[in-house]
């Protein structure tokens, strides 16, 4: 299958980066689509839905012990998917089972560090080797579970890709035009968080003003 050895070690990567090791912010959407898209061949279409999930997941704060959606592995498994179909359903479909994915993602995050929990005993006398080993193998677990969770939901996503995509209803520009649609939704929760309107609307200017440039240049080239 297209990819899926590369895809899923770049998953485990990305999993791991996101809080286990590094913190780069190479697992942010905008990133992993690009990286994802060069596995896949097509670093372009990768930038396009990696930059639509940076949109959509810019509201979720990972902040404390909540659980939130798993960006790299909703970016990793929709650029997968959306790899095996050129068809005009691919691009929003693909971006929907990532969105989809990513919450399921997110519970497995939330599962392991509720079993990390009782990886540790409850005494460790200063043996800095035993804390040493806990946390080497908590991150290699970590990996694991990413790498587990981008293959699954990249074979699965295939599958209901190659049953969906032929009863799509609607075209190409219609399509872009629901994704742009969710899209601003998502934007207006994070204007509203930070502080609404009346305080960020120089923000809301230049975002629909871009908005507007982009479409018209779309339009035109596209």
């Amino acid at each position: 299958m297209t990819g899926l050895g590369g895809l899923t070690v770049l998953g485990a990567v990305l999993g791991l980066d996101g809080t286990s090791v590094g913190q780069f912010m190479v697992s942010r959407p905008l990133v992993a689509g690009v990286l994802a898209g060069a596995v896949t061949g097509d670093p372009a279409t990768g930038a396009l839905i990696g930059a639509i999930l940076e949109i959509y997941l810019l509201v979720s704060y990972p902040t404390g012990g909540s659980r939130f959606p798993d960006g790299p592995t909703a970016t990793v498994v929709a650029v997968g998917v959306a790899a095996v179909s050129p068809d005009g359903a691919a691009l929003p479909l693909a971006v929907g089972w990532g969105l989809l994915w990513g919450q399921v993602a997110g519970f497995s995050v939330s599962a392991l560090r509720r079993g990390n929990a009782h990886l540790v005993p409850e005494r460790l006398e200063g043996e800095g080797g035993a804390i040493a080993r806990i946390h080497l193998g908590t991150i290699g677990l970590d990996g694991l579970r990413a790498a587990a969770v981008t293959a699954a939901g990249i074979v699965l996503g295939r599958i209901v890709m190659g049953t969906l995509t032929t009863s799509w209803p609607i075209g190409v520009p219609a399509s872009r035009a629901l994704l742009l649609v969710g899209g601003s939704v998502s934007i207006g929760i994070l204007l509203n968080d930070w502080g609404g309107l009346r305080k960020r609307g120089w923000l809301f200017a230049a975002g629909l003003l871009a908005g507007v440039l982009v479409g018209a240049l779309g339009g035109r080239f596209g």
